[in-house]
Order: C-alpha cells, then sequence, then structure tokens
C-alpha cells in the first residue's frame, strides 16, 4: 500500500491539470473576461448614467468593480460594502470616473480591464469597449451632444486621418490586427473627440485547437490509465486482506488442536475403561462368597 498514496497526489495533480485546460479553454471564449458596459461604448457625456457590471462572469455571481483613477485604486461603489454587484454610475464627471476599470471576486480572480472616458467637450466616438473578433464588421460613430441634424464628421487612427464621413459612421469591414490602434473624430464648429483604443481579437489558429484537443485526450488518458491502477490496488489490498484473515483462522485452529485431543477419547479407549470396571465389579461380588467357603471348610476339619 505503500503505492497508493504518491498516486493519488499523482491523481490530484492531473485533476489539477484539467481545471486548468478547462479555464485557459474558458479565457478564449470571445468577450468571457471582460466587464459589461452599457451603453457599450468607451466614451460618455459629462451627466451620463454607465453601469458597468461582471455578474454571471465564468459562471459566478457577486463581483466586485473596481476602478483606477489617476493611479488611485477604490471600488466604483460608494462604500465597500455596497461595492459587490453592478456598479451604476448615475452623473457621470471626468475627473472622478475616467479611468480603468475591471472586477475582482474573491480576492483571486480578475477580469481583464476596460477603459471609460467621459469627455468634457461636445464630440465623442463611439467605438466598443471589448475587443471585436477578427472578421467582423465594425462601425465607428462620431457623435454631437444635443444634434438633431446629420453632420459631417473626420476620423483619425493614430493621429493620421482616415478620411470624413456625411453620415458620421466609419465603417471597418473585416477588420483585423491591422485595425488596431488609437481613434478618434472631430466634427466642425463642434470640436473633437477624446482618442480611445479599439482592440481586436484573433480567432484561435487551427494548430492551437489541435495543441488543446490533444493535451485534453493525453490527460484523459492518464486520468483512465491512474483510476484502474488505483482499482487494481484496492483489489490487491482486499484480497491480502482475505489471505491474511484465512490465516489467522488457520492458526486459531492449529492451536486449539492439542486441547481438545487431549479431552477426547477414542471409543477402544472408553471401551477399555469400561471393561476394567466391570472386573473390578465382579472381583468385588466374588470376594465375599469365598469367605464363607473357607470358614465352611475349617468347621469340617
Amino acid at each position: 500500500m505503500e503505492v497508493r498514496f504518491p498516486t493519488i497526489r499523482l491523481l490530484l495533480n492531473v485533476l489539477l491539470l484539467l481545471v486548468t485546460v478547462a479555464e485557459f479553454s474558458d479565457s478564449q471564449t470571445h468577450n468571457s473576461g471582460f466587464p459589461q458596459v452599457v451603453p457599450n461604448r468607451q466614451q460618455f457625456f459629462q451627466s451620463e448614467s454607465i453601469t458597468i457590471s461582471c455578474e454571471g462572469l465564468n459562471g459566478l455571481t457577486g463581483w466586485r468593480v473596481m476602478k483606477k483613477i489617476n493611479g488611485d485604486v477604490r471600488p466604483c461603489a460608494l462604500t465597500w460594502e455596497t461595492s459587490i454587484g453592478p456598479c451604476n454610475i448615475i452623473n457621470a464627471y471626468p475627473s472622478t470616473d475616467s479611468g480603468e476599470y475591471w472586477c475582482e471576486h474573491g480576492g483571486i480572480q480578475k477580469s481583464n480591464s476596460v477603459n471609460i472616458t467621459v469627455a468634457e467637450s461636445h464630440v465623442i466616438l463611439e467605438i466598443p469597449v471589448q475587443p471585436v473578433m477578427e472578421g467582423e464588421n465594425v462601425t465607428l460613430h462620431c457623435r454631437k451632444k444635443d444634434a438633431n441634424s446629420r453632420y459631417t464628421a473626420k476620423f483619425y487612427k493614430n493621429g493620421v486621418s482616415t478620411g470624413s464621413s456625411s453620415s458620421g459612421n466609419l465603417m471597418i469591414p473585416t477588420v483585423s490586427n491591422s485595425d488596431e490602434g488609437l481613434y478618434k473624430c472631430s466634427i466642425a464648429d463642434a470640436g473633437e473627440s477624446p482618442e480611445s483604443w479599439l482592440s481586436v481579437e484573433g480567432h484561435p489558429t487551427v494548430h492551437s485547437v489541435e495543441s488543446y484537443l490533444g493535451l485534453c485526450i493525453c490527460l484523459g488518458v492518464l486520468l483512465v490509465v491512474i483510476l484502474l491502477i488505483l482499482a487494481g490496488l484496492f483489489q490487491r489490498n482486499k484480497h491480502q486482506q482475505t489471505i491474511r484473515s484465512h490465516l489467522e483462522e488457520t492458526s486459531l485452529k492449529t492451536t486449539g488442536a492439542p486441547n481438545s485431543t487431549a479431552s477426547f477419547q477414542s471409543p477402544s479407549s472408553a471401551q477399555t475403561d469400561d471393561d476394567m470396571l466391570s472386573s473390578r465389579a465382579i472381583y468385588t461380588t466374588l470376594r465375599p462368597d469365598e469367605t464363607k467357603l473357607k470358614g465352611r471348610r475349617k468347621r469340617a476339619d
């Protein structure tokens, strides 16, 4: 049984590897590790309402939304006691709400972070909060505060003009990694928006998928082998216990045999004892008659 405990430790290590692989697989799911921001954009006008939440992320509830504003890290909520769950910003303000946001769970798990900018200007660029999947079509919208009419917007990527649009939209068909960068827009007589980063997430390659599947198969086979080894050890231990019990019973019977032999008499021995007792009884019975016979002979003489 000395082999059993290292085997159990090996089994636990394999299970830990399987959990790690499962977490890796979950992390590959599109947008699975980012906070949800409503509305789904990085830039907001001052006094707008924003909701940030991680509820349901990785199948868990009770996430705490954290924020980093000008290097200061604190819960998004006003107090630590009320910081569990979604964070609702009623009147967004540039100096207190522009920054980096993420979620934490139990002080161990941490989501990816997103950036939120509350603009002081009258122009914002509506750009997705979370990374967009490679190959998708993306539309960036340049928005003017309190504007009801159409306007022409100019767009910039990494400080370089990418053109203008009378609809205020910049279409990026079949987005790729080359489309990543800092985007902003401007509207004549209204101003310029802040810059925000567009992130592009690539699809898992065929090689990585095959490697992942191969790893899962190897771990599964190893787990089955270890379970079979444990089952064999269990059966061996059970068999050894059966043999040990049988040997103990045999030993007890062997030890108790002389006592039973001493107290046991064979039928022939018992019959001999009976014959001796009978002879003594006959001898005792005949002996008085012989005494009387001797007395008679003396009187005759």
